[in-house]
């Protein structure tokens, strides 16, 4: 079984007593999920469910506004097994919201920050908005990666503000920023190529795609000029361990190329290559 670092995971979805219509669309539409997608793992549950399925690390979405929720308690009674993802800041309130980030970072495991375009806001602010500039510099002096949605989202929300083409000029303004484009890049997946192609501080997480649904361009890439730039993760529990991995382990790929994407690369992103 090959090992794996989940980049990307939920455990709180059942602890939210009503979801956004947006969310509750996104299951029923576009990933046809049952009475399992929004519901939130116990701790032992979603470590059997990692050691079954060779996931030795994963990165648990935490927000900022629940510092008591799962992610938090899963992280503090298991520091060998997980890390912290922290979003949810207010943007437009840039002072607080930078204080906030370096208590976490401070405070808790956090190994990244993330954002995502068209779900704050109304959709208003690409990425090269003036919005994120203190978010940007302060990740730089922390030296916090930082994570931000590409593609058109599955939920009904404006779908432009997420066009990877604007993180050429996110990349070209603040090369010390490390900044990983998730969930994809569809259908603008060569233009996220050609730009991590173009700039070294840049990845791709392939969060909430479906392995076997990963467009050839991608996976050429991988393969040759982009072996250390493309992150493995779930997005459980849209998608489970064991359909992700199971896919991951069918594709046409070496060895290397496989662990690279599933797990070297994110230790080197996200922990330095020291990941424990």
């Amino acid at each position: 079984m090959a090992r794996a670092m989940d980049c990307l995971v939920n455990v709180d979805f059942g602890d939210t007593k009503k979801q956004p219509d947006w969310m509750v669309r996104v299951k029923e539409d576009y990933f046809k999920g049952g009475d399992d997608f929004f519901r939130s793992p116990e701790l032992p549950e979603l470590l059997d469910d990692m050691d079954a399925n060779g996931v030795e690390r994963a990165i648990l979405i935490a927000k900022a506004g629940q510092p008591d929720g799962r992610a938090f308690q899963f992280a503090e009674a298991r520091p060998d097994r997980f890390a912290l993802a922290i979003g949810g800041f207010n943007l437009l309130r840039p002072m607080p919201t930078l204080k906030a980030l370096e208590g976490f970072v401070r405070d808790f495991p956090v190994v990244c920050t993330n954002v995502g375009p068209s779900f704050w806001g109304d959709g208003m602010y690409p990425p090269t908005d003036p919005v994120y500039y203190p978010l940007y510099v302060k990740c730089c002096e922390l030296d916090l990666p930082l994570c931000m949605n590409t593609g058109i989202p599955g939920p009904p929300l404006p779908a432009e503000p997420q066009n990877p083409i604007y993180i050429d000029r996110v990349c070209y303004r603040f090369p010390e920023l490390k900044l990983c484009m998730i969930h994809g890049a569809d259908p603008w997946w060569d233009t996220a190529i050609r730009l991590m192609i173009k700039y070294k501080n840049l990845r791709l997480m392939t969060s909430a795609w479906s392995p076997k649904r990963l467009p050839a361009s991608l996976l050429h890439y991988m393969s040759t000029r982009g072996k250390d730039r493309v992150i493995f993760a779930s997005d459980y529990p849209v998608l489970s361990f064991k359909r992700t991995l199971g896919e991951a382990a069918a594709l046409d790929l070496t060895d290397e190329v496989r662990d690279n994407w599933l797990y070297a690369n994110a230790d080197a992103f996200f922990f330095g290559g020291k990941a424990p």
